[in-house]
Order: C-alpha cells, then structure tokens, then sequence
C-alpha cells in the first residue's frame, strides 16, 4: 500500500453548519478539521455568503468516513 492510499484512508470528511451573525445558516463540506474551516470563514477568507455575515459560530457537524456521504449531506441539508 502506497504512503499516498495511506493518508487517503485516514483522512476525515466533515459536513458542517455555522449559524451567522444575521442569524442565517450556512451550510458546507470540509476535510479533516471542522473547527480550522470556521477559522477561516471567520478571517473573511471562507465563503462569499459567510465573509458579509461575520463572525460565524458552528452550529452543527458530524463526520464521516467517505467524502462523497459528506458532500451528498451537504446538498440534502
């Protein structure tokens, strides 16, 4: 098994959802660390909906084992 199969293996996919200071919801997919990925909607440097609603605070997330059920939660949410 090669290194690269190694890490894909390990990797974590997130489906998350912050609630912004408008009160809205945004939802979106992330890889390996949810709580980085807020970081950095809240720096302006996220999504173009979240940069005009700062700050954003996490809602709700769960984490699964395979990128594509993480990204299909996305578009159902």
């Amino acid at each position: 098994m090669s290194e690269e199969t190694t890490e894909k293996e390990e990797r974590k996919y997130f489906t998350y959802m912050v609630r912004c200071a408008d009160g809205s919801l945004y939802t979106g997919f992330t890889v390996d660390d949810v709580h980085r990925r807020v970081a950095v909607h809240n720096s302006g440097k996220g999504a173009r909906y979240t940069r005009s609603r700062l700050p954003v605070v996490l809602a709700w997330y769960r984490e699964w084992g395979r990128e594509h059920e993480a990204r299909s939660m996305e578009y159902r949410l």
